[in-house]
């Protein structure tokens, strides 16, 4: 299967007053056509703005180096009206509020219509029948109905499901999707992820999921990223990171999520806050929360690197199985 989009030593940085904060470091990851890939961790440990320099969404005092490439085609560093020849027809994001997102003043139809008229060249009425097969396509009961109305006046399931349809509308190659479950209600949860699925599998898009929460990751997608401090410290089949994590972190974050199967399991929250990143420790940046960790995670960062089979990659010293060493202490 051939990769729609290739990371190499991306870098995004901020400037401050008087130093330079670095909010990603050294990513390197590849993404097929048709798979989901989920993006997992913290808040602050990098997630959003990986994506968002590559869309050329950075704050004013953001930097990205490195390469993001799209085919043949280079994002990072491309002048931003070069990029909106891609933005919103190979590439889309959905965001993670969908009322900001959305322009307040202006009826769905119109919001929606213009994608097609801008990327596609649709006349209005064209565009017009066109998004309103794509509300219906989404889920959207009454699509005409809904098409006439503004953001306010529609739940927040139906704004994330017109944003999903404004993704759409153009066929994108590879869809990132900003923590699209966030502030919704299980219901509507599991509703968007059967959405997911299905979008995937008939569009062949590739579909990246930046979320903290793992019970989304694991009905949705083929392969998982966890980050922490700015770097991924873990990579893999989802099923793989799920049943054998080999990196603490990634340990940490199933520990702390519920599992229906576990009710009377209790939970092990991360002890400790995630690190600045102004002042990452010496050596590995989980170090100081790590219950596996020995003398060289004080001295060295370790590398990301391929160990064992199936594309598996993590970034710690530490050699055991970590999930059977859990259970047996």
């Amino acid at each position: 299967m051939e990769n729609v989009l290739e990371i190499s030593d991306l870098n995004v940085s901020f400037a401050l007053h008087n130093s330079e904060v670095h909010a990603v470091r050294d990513l390197n990851f590849s993404l097929r056509a048709g798979e989901t890939l989920a993006v997992v961790g913290e808040s602050g440990s990098g997630k959003s703005q990986s994506f968002l320099s590559i869309m050329g969404l950075l704050a004013r005092n953001g930097r990205a180096t490195g390469s993001a490439k799209m085919g043949d085609v280079e994002l990072v560093g491309m002048p931003p009206r070069q990029l909106d020849k891609y933005r919103g027809k190979d590439i889309a994001m959905i965001f993670q509020d969908p009322m900001t997102s959305l322009n307040p003043s202006l009826k769905i139809k119109r919001q929606l219509s213009e994608v097609l008229v801008k990327h596609q060249n649709y006349d209005e009425k064209k565009a017009l029948k066109e998004a309103i097969e794509m509300l219906e396509r989404v889920g959207i009961p009454s699509p005409e109905r809904r098409a006439n109305a503004y953001p306010h006046e529609l739940s927040g399931g139906m704004r994330q499901r017109v944003m999903i349809a404004m993704a759409l509308l153009c066929r994108p190659k590879i869809l990132i999707a900003d923590e699209p479950t966030t502030a919704l209600d299980v219901t509507v949860q599991a509703q968007m992820l059967d959405l997911f699925r299905s979008l995937t599998k008939d569009f062949g898009t590739a579909l990246v999921m930046i979320t903290h929460n793992l019970g989304v990751v694991a009905g949705v997608a083929d392969r998982m990223m966890v980050m922490y401090g700015g770097r991924a410290v873990e990579t893999g089949h989802v099923d793989d990171l799920f049943y054998d994590p080999r990196h603490p972190y990634t340990l940490g974050l199933l520990s702390s999520t519920p599992n229906p199967a576990e009710r009377a399991k209790r939970l092990t929250p991360i002890e400790g806050l995630p690190p600045s990143l102004e002042h990452l420790p010496k050596g590995c940046a989980f170090n100081p929360r790590c219950k596996f960790r020995f003398e060289k995670c004080f001295e060295e960062r370790p590398p990301l690197e391929p160990f064992g089979e199936a594309e598996r990659k993590k970034a710690c010293f530490y050699e055991g199985q970590l999930l059977a060493e859990e259970r047996s202490a």
